[in-house]
């Protein structure tokens, strides 16, 4: 059984599911309403049911929660609909309606996913969740005052750990600290969500994701959030690195090819190992874009990872017909001799 769930101040519909909260089945269906703890602490997802019934545990709610329910609000992550209903809660269609939070975090686990790339997963106290769009950044705060930004490279709806991609750069004390001398267990403090890198669901165009290395990251947290909310746009993902030992979770996007039709994926090397025995594309990534989009002005485009690749790409897709207000991008700032090092400088445009 499901009910019909409406918001008449935005228009929005959805359905939730027999004993789905209603937070679940928003965020299943992409509509973004608030939250802060996702289990009944914080109070962040109250808002007013104007017609129908809910029905919840109420012995589970704890503190400003409790509070919220008292004067008459309904806690949107922990009440199930048992009819159809007509709620107002303030909604989140952007970046700016979520607010930024400084939370302390664990390291979870630690997987190399390449020689110089590791997989972080950070662990939030139980009684809070990080709230973000598809694509944005957090930023660790070290105890020297510095900080260090990445991209969430999961998708909002799988909250339970924040993922992060991390490449040990030459002249990266952090990336030095991360392969040479973090463990799990370790305490950080962070800051987010930030940035208004994120993927926009309203607009009816098919979409170009171009990634340099470590710029898979957010991409890969959009293409997950895409799945979940059954985003039938046709997606085709770029993937730009230097030699196939490079390129990382290579696997899983070939079965997510499998899965969904909509999506294409071309991995590109720029200088590819004479023992890779590489079959795919050679060259720079957004030539790659550009030989199969010759005509971009139809298109949405995100491309994120180095800064030489990000600003290549803008000087070549705007001659391509690509018009600014249809790209998106997150440019990972290096310092030269850590670009260098990594066999990246600023590729060559048809200008």
């Amino acid at each position: 059984m499901s009910f019909k769930i409406r918001g008449p101040a935005s228009g929005h519909e959805f359905t939730a599911e027999k004993n789905e909260t209603i937070l679940e089945a928003a965020l299943r269906q992409g509509v973004g309403l608030p939250y802060g703890c996702r289990n009944g602490a914080c109070g962040k997802c109250a808002g007013d049911v104007l017609s129908g019934e809910t029905e919840y545990d109420t012995d589970a709610l704890r503190a400003t929660a409790k509070k919220e329910f008292e004067e008459g609000k309904t806690l949107f992550c922990q009440a199930c609909a048992v009819s159809d209903l007509e709620i107002k809660v303030r909604e989140v269609v952007k970046s700016t309606d979520i607010d930024i939070k400084t939370l302390p975090c664990r390291v979870e686990k630690m997987e190399l996913l390449t020689h110089d790339v590791m997989k972080l997963q950070l662990k939030l106290p139980e009684t809070e969740r990080l709230q973000f769009m598809a694509g944005q950044y957090i930023e660790i705060l070290l105890k020297d005052g510095k900080r260090r930004a990445f991209s969430i490279a999961n998708a909002p709806h799988d909250d339970a750990f924040i993922e992060l991609h991390i490449r040990h750069v030459p002249d990266g004390h952090f990336g030095d600290f991360v392969f040479d001398g973090l463990k799990e267990k370790t305490l950080f403090r962070i800051e987010g969500p930030l940035g208004s890198y994120f993927l926009r669901e309203d607009s009816e165009r098919p979409i170009i994701l171009m990634g340099g290395g470590t710029g898979f990251a957010p991409l890969k947290g959009m293409l997950e959030h895409a799945f979940y909310i059954n985003f039938d746009r046709p997606i085709h993902l770029f993937c730009g690195v230097r030699a196939k030992s490079d390129l990382y979770m290579d696997d899983m996007v070939k079965e997510w090819i499998k899965r969904h039709k909509n999506l294409k994926y071309t991995p590109v090397l720029s200088d590819p190992d004479e023992t890779d025995d590489w079959q795919g594309e050679v060259g720079f990534v957004h030539e790659s874009v550009v030989s199969h989009y010759p005509d971009l002005s139809g298109y949405d485009v995100y491309m994120s990872g180095p800064p030489p690749m990000v600003k290549a790409g803008m000087d070549l897709f705007y001659e391509k017909g690509l018009p600014e207000t249809q790209i998106y991008s997150d440019s990972f700032e290096y310092s030269d001799d850590a670009l260098k090092a990594m066999g990246i400088q600023k590729p060559k445009t048809d200008g």
